[in-house]
């Protein structure tokens, strides 16, 4: 048989195999933090809200689900997928709906953003909890300030969900990060919408900006300094519009894959590149990378480019400090073309690892180290010894979307393939990743079997590049 294939049994499991090189353009899916954002900011709006671009993904479902259980219209309302756009009709100065519970699935950005907007809201009452996954993620680092607040607030444990939240008047405090945190200071700053007085939020390093960005487009008094950024309570939202830009968290997958993956070309096409989340791209060329960005133009206050990405030899780096917090959901992914690369990588101060959908720390040296690579795990990060390249294995997403992916791209990147375990966990964030990847691939001849075996009770789905 000739040609490359990809052996995926059902949706669960899914084995991908040595590649030719990745060429072609696309367009990655919709900014996840910023679609969060938009429903949740619109949510709080006085009017209308027109959303386009908006990421159709399990978590923002469940974002929209919750704004709308609290009062928020969505037209059309989602049945089978999301519209190319739609309309959130927020509740304005009436507040949201008080409901028992509501239900976040396994999303941890709801699950830290919305309990600023209801902690303010005198007599309103919520339990919020989601997923067995999202009851191992901390949220004790909202509780914290949110307390300090004023607000009546419990978690479990003294530090997970679920999360009870009793609405009160809060008063603004000036509130410094422990921990660089973009969730945590979105969560005080929407707090402070509500507060009274002034409430700023101090941070040890710079971290993404998009709710600053889509607050001051919403009429917020908002005052932005280094390190620190203000709001002062009092405008009623009104948030017009929001294009959402593709995701460089997702477009990150194919720039690791095309500098590491010979002879291949990779466009990726309205890209959103706000100089807080652009540290993979950075850090990458850093290492010798070759991608070349050219801005476009895109949505207001959210610059968006297309970025282009060759292979090239690639050498170890050091990531840590202020870096860490610009490239938070791709430091998995550096870890993987650090495996590619000539020297030795660190990875530190990068221990908010730990609390993502899995303890990514440790996922990720198990698996890499699985692999054939030669990694460790550190306290706050990883050590890798690159050698050109990794042998291939197995692995388990453990739920978590950006281990699913990471595991496709090892496997056509390495020299035997990889398995995933529970690949399905990718929608989450990018349902259409598996036909993104192989609409790149260009084909290869190969004089190994090419599908993998499955058991009798498995449903195995051959999927040909050629």
């Amino acid at each position: 048989m000739s040609g490359h294939e990809v052996g995926l049994d059902g949706g669960e499991r899914a084995t991908f195999r040595p590649s030719g090189p990745l060429r072609g353009s696309l367009t990655p899916p919709a900014d996840k933090s910023i679609s969060h954002r938009a429903a949740i900011i619109g949510a709080m709006a006085d009017g209308p809200t027109r959303v386009t671009n908006f990421l159709d993904s399990d978590d923002t479902r469940s974002t929209l689900a919750a704004v709308a259980r609290l009062g928020a219209m969505v037209n059309p309302e989602p049945l089978n997928g999301m519209p190319d756009e739609f309309v959130i009709e927020g509740v304005g100065p009436t507040g949201p709906r008080s409901f028992d519970r509501i239900d976040v699935g396994n999303a941890g950005t709801l699950m830290r953003l919305l309990p600023g907007w209801l902690a303010g809201v005198e007599g309103g009452l919520w339990r919020m909890d989601g997923d067995a996954s999202i009851r191992q993620r901390p949220v004790d680092r909202i509780a914290r300030p949110l307390a300090e607040m004023g607000a009546q607030i419990e978690v479990t444990d003294g530090r997970f969900p679920p999360i009870r939240i009793d609405g009160t008047s809060l008063e603004g405090i000036a509130y410094e990060l422990p921990v660089a945190s973009a969730q945590v200071k979105s969560c005080i700053l929407l707090a402070g919408l509500g507060a009274n007085g002034p409430t700023t939020v101090i941070e040890p390093v710079a971290t993404r900006d998009h709710t600053e960005v889509m607050l001051a487009a919403a009429g917020a008094d908002i005052v932005r300094e280094p390190g620190r950024v203000t709001l002062n309570p009092g405008p009623t939202l009104s948030l017009d519009e929001v294009e959402v830009p593709s995701d460089i968290s997702s477009a990150a997958f194919f720039l690791v894959a095309g500098s590491i993956v010979k002879g291949s070309e990779v466009v990726i096409d309205r890209c959103g590149v706000n100089p807080t989340r652009t540290g993979i791209i950075d850090i990458l060329r850093r290492m010798g990378a070759d991608i070349e960005v050219e801005p476009q133009t895109g949505a207001e206050g959210e610059p968006i480019a297309r970025i282009t990405v060759r292979p090239s030899p690639l050498t170890g780096t050091r990531v840590d400090g202020a870096e860490i917090p610009l490239a938070i959901d791709e430091l998995p992914l550096l870890a993987l073309a650090a495996c590619f690369a000539s020297g030795e990588t660190v990875i530190a101060d990068a221990e908010e690892l730990k609390a993502k959908e899995s303890d990514r720390i440790a996922v990720v040296v198990d698996a890499l180290s699985g692999f054939g690579a030669e990694i460790e795990a550190l306290e706050d990060g990883m050590r890798i010894i690159g050698s050109g390249g990794i042998r291939g294995g197995d692995v388990d997403s453990h739920g978590d979307h950006r281990i699913a992916m990471l595991g496709a791209i090892a496997g056509i990147a390495s020299e035997q393939g990889v398995t995933v375990e529970n690949m399905d966990a990718a929608a989450v964030s990018y349902p259409a990743f598996q036909q993104d990847l192989k609409r790149l691939v260009v084909p290869v001849q190969s004089d190994s079997p090419l599908a993998a075996s499955s058991s009798p009770t498995q449903s195995s789905i051959i999927c040909h590049f050629s």
